[in-house]
């Protein structure tokens, strides 16, 4: 009796436990925000988030209010869509609120990379040394010299320079852009190896092809890879991708390269000085990789496709770049010499800039997510405090609640190339809700802790792009007419979205 009495308690416990972690025993309690666990226990609502992410924040907000807390794969994560109150979530000591936590964690599930206790502060100091100020104008010229590569070795493999090239405009974007991005921080294959220089650069241009080729198979997986929900055969792929990656990118192989950046040389050197294995900042190399150039291509053609849907636009950013080259006292003819597009001249392009930050606006949606170190209070702009508990998350997601927002940014869901200008051209950072100035109007880089620290250098790959192909190229819409594309909702809250369609489009030499 006493034996049988002994397992069904253990029996009982173990029932119990497994209930807890389920979440079945979870009550919101008195200050706390609204609490949505959603009908499958421990799943909560996470197929819903998944399947899309923009649409079913829009639906809890709209039932809850602008704070909630959802259940979401046993994690319990609470919601901040209040605008006017992001202050305190970016502000938030990291002692409460902690961004490395969670990124830790991806890392270690999408790249299968064991970070480092100060990771995040060793990545802001060699990106602020090397990927802005003088470390940014040093990439410049290195990314000019790759793009050019790149894009005239297209043009001049065609029999007639005047023929049209015909091409899908996402993958032409995230094509090149990825390719010289690589290279600009990876380094080139050095000419002594090849005999010449000119076919170390046909190594360079082929290489890179193939590593993009690769990368786009990686990038796709990634949405699943994030939730961790991956078919047997994606996890084999997944593997397979990973090794090759690593492989590349690895500490001996870039040994051999010329020109590696200073940013890409220091964050190996970080490592080694701490200790870590090789094999180790190999798999580093490879989340520099994707952080740098996933999302540049994409957010390059969202950019490039507004343009050409508005002549208005495409008409003003072209008089801007036109005249910035010929302020620097350079021509652009056919067959004569290169543009040496410096860091100076992309700091002369206002229009071009509200251009760019008007197309991020539209097309970046992250997802910003802090894990909760300990029990504190959520302090809101109209005097409302919300309980958080220790051990949950906060995120806010931005995309619906500032970017689209229309007392924010009146027609929220056209595209205004001139939207973050001032009508004297200076920069417009005034925007207003509820008679109150929002001090985060625009987040397409995250904000505070989590804010990109390479987005100057993401910002002047795409507008060294843009530049070029308005200077060297006639390019043009195969089906003007055609919509824009969707977005594809498994990138909502994983940066630059991307269309379910490429788009045609047609490019030539300009006369």
């Amino acid at each position: 009796m006493g034996l049988l009495l002994s397992i069904f308690i253990g029996f009982l416990a173990s029932l119990i436990g497994g209930l807890y972690l389920l979440g079945v025993f979870r009550r919101r309690q008195p200050g706390e925000p609204p609490l949505d666990k959603g009908l499958i226990p421990w799943l909560g609502h996470v197929l819903e988030f998944r399947r899309n992410t923009l649409k079913f924040i829009e639906r809890m907000t709209q039932k809850h209010g602008d704070v909630f807390t959802v259940q979401l794969g046993g994690s319990y994560i609470t919601f901040l869509q209040d605008p006017v109150s992001f202050g305190p979530f970016v502000k938030e000591s990291r002692e409460k609120l902690d961004f490395n936590k969670f990124a830790t964690f991806l890392v270690r599930r999408v790249f299968g990379y064991e970070a480092e206790e100060d990771e995040h502060h060793i990545l802001e100091v060699s990106s602020n040394k090397h990927l802005k100020g003088d470390g940014l104008k040093v990439l410049t010229q290195a990314m000019m010299a790759n793009l050019q590569n790149l894009m005239l070795h297209r043009i001049d493999g065609a029999a007639d320079k005047s023929t049209w090239i015909e091409d899908g405009l996402f993958m032409y974007s995230y094509n090149i852009l990825f390719r010289a991005g690589y290279l600009s921080l990876f380094g080139n294959t050095t000419p002594e190896s090849e005999g010449s220089e000119e076919r170390s650069k046909e190594k360079d241009r082929a290489e890179s092809e193939a590593l993009f080729s690769e990368f786009r198979k990686y990038d796709q997986l990634f949405p699943n890879l994030a939730f961790g929900v991956l078919t047997p055969r994606q996890r084999m792929e997944a593997k397979r991708l990973l090794e090759l990656f690593w492989n590349v990118l690895s500490v001996q192989k870039m040994r051999l390269k010329d020109n590696i950046s200073r940013w890409i040389w220091d964050m190996q050197q970080f490592r080694n000085e701490k200790g870590m294995k090789e094999s180790m900042t190999d798999r580093l190399m490879f989340v520099l990789l994707f952080a740098s150039q996933g999302n540049t291509g994409p957010a390059s053609f969202w950019l490039l496709l507004f343009l050409m849907k508005h002549p208005e636009a495409m008409a003003a950013v072209k008089e801007e770049v036109d005249r910035v080259v010929k302020e620097s006292g350079q021509e652009v003819q056919r067959g004569g010499p290169l543009v040496d597009l410096t860091h100076v001249m992309l700091m002369k392009t206002p229009i071009l800039d509200s251009a760019l930050e008007e197309s991020l606006r539209l097309t970046v949606a992250p997802l910003l997510t802090r894990a909760v170190l300990q029990d504190m209070t959520l302090k809101m702009a109209d005097g409302r405090e919300y309980l958080i508990r220790k051990g949950d998350r906060m995120a806010m997601f931005p995309y619906s609640e500032v970017q689209m927002d229309p007392e924010i940014h009146p027609d929220p869901c056209s595209f205004k190339y001139d939207r973050f200008l001032n009508p004297d051209g200076s920069k417009k950072t005034h925007f207003y809700k509820q008679g109150k100035k929002v001090k985060y109007y625009n987040m397409p880089w995250g904000v505070g802790s989590s804010m990109c620290p390479g987005r100057f250098f993401a910002s002047n790959e795409m507008k060294q792009f843009i530049f070029l192909m308005l200077i060297y190229f006639e390019f043009e819409l195969k089906n003007p007419d055609e919509k824009i594309p969707e977005i594809d909702d498994r990138r909502w809250g994983f940066g630059s979205m991307q269309p379910i369609r490429d788009v045609p489009f047609q490019y030539r030499l300009r006369d």
